[in-house]
């Protein structure tokens, strides 16, 4: 028995007024209104996908590993007691509050906050966003992924692999250490970047339409010092996306057009392509690996380094052709 995909998160904010505006008006997300000092946010047909609380902190509080079921959730609690990790069945208040039919909370060896659950509430009413967006990819891949900062990856592994039951994906090692793991079809729904320390670095959201995804960087390039890493492409995933600092002192990937993975014939192998096929300057680098960073982009430029554009249904149109000035050229012969 695994996690089977991250299910919800939940936010430390030292202000609801912050987040409500940018969880609404840049991201996209349905604002629902909790209490006086916390909110939570749609995204999909699920009653609740992300919940600030202000408690004058920072970072992520909690994470939400979805299991497919009690039988699952049982299960997995009983190998990581065996395992000695200290499990606590989650309140039937608790699990009301998350929106789910039931939970077990745990840290991880850094003590982050884990909560495994099972029977997520779903509405039948329409998800409205915050500004007009087209909706996200979420579904059997979950809310998106996390990238964590740790200052031993080896450590990490050994947890969430061996008894949450994540699967290597692949990593690479300059110009930083990071290791990628999956849990479905998603490229990774949890990262590790080998910083020195222990926090969250980003969560990842997935949007529907690569205009959702533009129209959200003007948004924050209209705010100085929004932008975290400009527009870029990843090599691991092929998601196009940029990065924005959250009012919690994280970052959020806003992305699109990232590619599903065989799970079942997956073989894991280190990457030496770096990070990204261009762009993703990283405002948060020094500016030795920033320029690591980007001598590992240009190589890969003049290497020929491209992978195609990953779509799903509805979101693109197929055009004719490889060349419209020879495509043309056909044409007038097959008239005449």
């Amino acid at each position: 028995m695994s996690a089977q995909a991250l299910g919800y998160i939940g936010i430390r904010a030292k202000d609801l007024g912050d987040w409500g505006t940018y969880g609404a008006k840049l991201l996209g997300l349905q604002r629902i209104d909790k209490s006086r000092s916390s909110i939570a946010f749609r995204m999909d047909d699920r009653k609740q996908r992300i919940v600030v609380d202000a408690d004058g902190g920072e970072g992520i509080g909690f994470f939400g590993w979805e299991v497919a079921d009690a039988v699952a959730l049982d299960a997995l609690a009983a190998r990581l007691e065996a395992s000695g990790v200290a499990v606590a069945r989650g309140s039937r208040a608790l699990a009301d509050e998350r929106r789910v039919k039931d939970l077990v909370v745990l840290n991880d060896p850094v003590g982050n906050r884990l909560e495994l659950f099972h029977g997520a509430e779903t509405t039948s009413e329409p998800f409205v966003p915050g500004r007009s967006i087209s909706g996200f990819r979420t579904g059997l891949l979950g809310l998106g992924h996390v990238v964590m900062h740790t200052d031993n990856t080896e450590k990490m592994l050994g947890f969430y692999r061996d008894l949450l039951g994540f699967r290597l994906t692949d990593y690479y090692s300059h110009p930083f250490k990071a290791t990628f793991m999956h849990l479905n079809p998603r490229h990774h729904s949890l990262a590790f970047v080998e910083t020195g320390k222990n926090a969250v670095h980003h969560i990842m959201m997935e949007l529907f339409s690569f205009d959702d995804v533009g129209q959200g960087y003007d948004l924050a390039l209209g705010e100085e010092g929004r932008v975290a890493t400009t527009m870029g492409r990843h090599t691991s995933d092929f998601i196009t996306s940029f990065y924005s600092w959250t009012p919690s002192a994280f970052m959020v990937e806003y992305g699109w057009g990232a590619r599903s993975i065989d799970v079942d014939n997956w073989q894991a192998y280190e990457r030496k392509e770096g990070p990204s096929m261009w762009g993703h300057d990283r405002s948060w680098l020094s500016k030795e690996d920033q320029a690591a960073a980007r001598n590992l982009r240009l190589e890969n430029a003049a290497k020929g380094f491209r992978k195609p554009v990953q779509v799903i249904e509805g979101n693109y149109e197929t055009m004719t052709g490889v060349c419209p000035w020879w495509d043309s050229v056909k044409a007038k012969h097959n008239v005449g």
